[in-house]
């Protein structure tokens, strides 16, 4: 384990609860890892949980019951006889004082099937939009679809002019080349975006900077940049996905890699979320099976984190004022994540290996959108806190069907190489989350055999195995002499840290760091 630095995170302490004959240790942080000294403490033998979250926001929840069992018995302390002492990670979430009792949700309005992109002149007109720029990227625009769109538009009287020299995987000079094109040419009326998350990323920050004064920088998250918030309301946005992954036509969030700082970071606010998402599955049809896979990967993490995310009952109460579009799982974002789920199980290998099964490639779509329902509000954590350094410090990886001008570790694969670990690092905070989420990932397949907190990585490395993502960092150039670094990175992800359902250390994620360096 990486060694703790001075001033750097609280020291991991544990606590005991009274439960069934025999002295067992029941532990929550992965594999590799020795029981702690044991600290006995009296707990009540019920607690209560949140009406619709299916766990508490205490430290004395009994599904430490259900966590990991270990066999030896001098692993744990009895203060009494008889009485069995379960532990669990005393650094669980902390009960707030004054529970939030109040969630907020939203999304954009939503067109969907195939042919759909062909109304998005007629779509704009209601707006009373004339004048629009569509944001597309130069693979986009060499199949001639963003072209066609604009062209149909025209036939709405909507004059649209093209930039199309969004970046894939946005970065900050790219962002800044967009606005400076989109405050030249403009005013504009309304923003199209026409491609996978990088076009759409990049029409959101030509929107915000519009729109609103200052530079980009002074609205990029904290502490990387200044995390202002916008004055103004932003134009209409139609988001055209031509990718199944990122999920960007329902969220609130810019990604982009800040090149200097070699960091991947973003702008989070409500209003950058679309007015509206255009999917058309038949714009997916020629995507790779590279990209497929890596941006469908994506797709599932969104799922998996936010079904997974600390419940937004967890927080302490906001005023509205105060509310963030993160809001924590809650009823909503979890019934659009479990479908997610439940879409990619019946077709995520299937659009892989057969790019023309429209049948897939819709169900694809959907899932991202749905996934992008869900994350957009109640959030994502480490896999994706743990992707922006695995992304940023790339040296000279080129995956397969993307760019190769330049090494690249695309979104949805450096999301996939932790999530394994990641979510066996989680899978006590919350067990009948994390065995529902294998259960429905899991489709036709049988993991009933699977140890329980194994289930959900098993099902995740057998369907990454499947669908040709590397078999961890290593294969992507990474050793674990970059732990350190990445480390470093995540930790740079307090926005998104915040939102996993337990505490989460330096040490955490350094364990989780380089017990990902070979999967399988």
């Amino acid at each position: 384990m990486r060694s703790a630095r001075a001033g750097t995170g609280p020291t991991r302490s544990w606590v005991s609860l009274v439960r069934n004959t025999s002295s067992t240790w029941a532990g929550s942080c992965g594999r590799g890892c020795s029981p702690p000294p044991v600290t006995a403490y009296s707990v009540p033998s019920s607690t209560a949980t949140h009406s619709g979250q299916g766990r508490s926001s205490t430290t004395t929840h009994t599904t430490a019951a259900l966590a990991r069992t270990a066999e030896s018995s001098d692993t744990a302390t009895e203060t009494t006889r008889g009485p069995r002492l379960w532990l669990v990670d005393a650094t669980s979430l902390p009960s707030p004082q004054t529970p939030e009792s109040v969630f907020t949700y939203g999304a954009p309005q939503l067109k969907f099937g195939a042919g759909a992109a062909d109304e998005i002149g007629y779509d704009l007109s209601l707006t009373g939009a004339r004048r629009a720029l569509v944001v597309t990227d130069p693979g986009v625009a060499a199949a001639g679809v963003a072209e066609r769109v604009a062209t149909q538009m025209g036939r709405f009287g909507v004059e649209a002019v093209v930039f199309d020299r969004a970046h894939v995987e946005p970065t900050d000079e790219s962002l800044q080349e967009a606005v400076a094109f989109g405050r030249e040419r403009g005013p504009w009326d309304a923003f199209v975006a026409v491609g996978g998350g990088s076009a759409i990323d990049t029409a959101k920050a030509v929107n915000l900077l519009t729109t609103n004064e200052g530079e980009l920088m002074d609205y990029i998250n904290a502490p990387v940049g200044g995390g202002r918030a916008p004055a103004n309301p932003l134009r209409p946005l139609v988001a055209v996905p031509t990718t199944t992954g990122t999920g960007s036509e329902s969220t609130t969030i810019c990604v982009l890699d800040v090149l200097s700082l070699k960091v991947k970071t973003g702008i989070s606010h409500a209003r950058l979320r679309p007015t509206m998402a255009v999917v058309d599955p038949l714009l997916t049809v020629s995507q790779p099976p590279g990209v497929t896979a890596a941006s469908g990967m994506d797709i599932l993490c969104h799922a998996l984190e936010s079904y997974t995310a600390r419940p937004y009952t967890s927080y302490e109460r906001k005023r509205p004022e105060e509310r963030v579009p993160y809001c924590g799982s809650n009823p909503i974002a979890d019934m659009w994540s479990e479908k997610a789920m439940t879409l990619l199980a019946s077709s995520f290998r299937t659009a892989v290996r057969d790019g023309s099964d429209l049948d897939a490639r819709g169900s694809m779509a959907l899932a991202a959108t749905f996934a992008g329902m869900g994350f957009g509000n109640a959030g994502v954590h480490i896999p994706h806190a743990n992707a922006y350094p695995i992304a940023g410090r790339v040296r000279d990886f080129r995956p397969a069907d993307y760019p190769q001008d330049e090494p690249m570790i695309p979104h949805g694969m450096s999301v996939s190489l932790t999530a394994p670990e990641a979510f066996r690092f989680t899978f006590a905070a919350s067990p009948e989350r994390h065995l529902r989420a294998a259960d429905l990932l899991a489709g036709q397949r049988d993991y009933r055999e699977v140890a329980a907190e194994e289930r959900l990585p098993a099902v995740l490395i057998d369907l990454m195995r499947d669908i040709g993502i590397p078999n961890g960092l290593a294969a992507v150039g990474y050793t674990e002499a970059d732990a350190d670094d990445l480390v470093d990175g995540t930790m740079k992800q307090q926005r998104l840290l915040a939102t996993a359902p337990r505490p989460v250390t330096e040490e955490d994620i350094a364990g989780i760091f380089r017990r990902s360096m070979t999967l399988w």
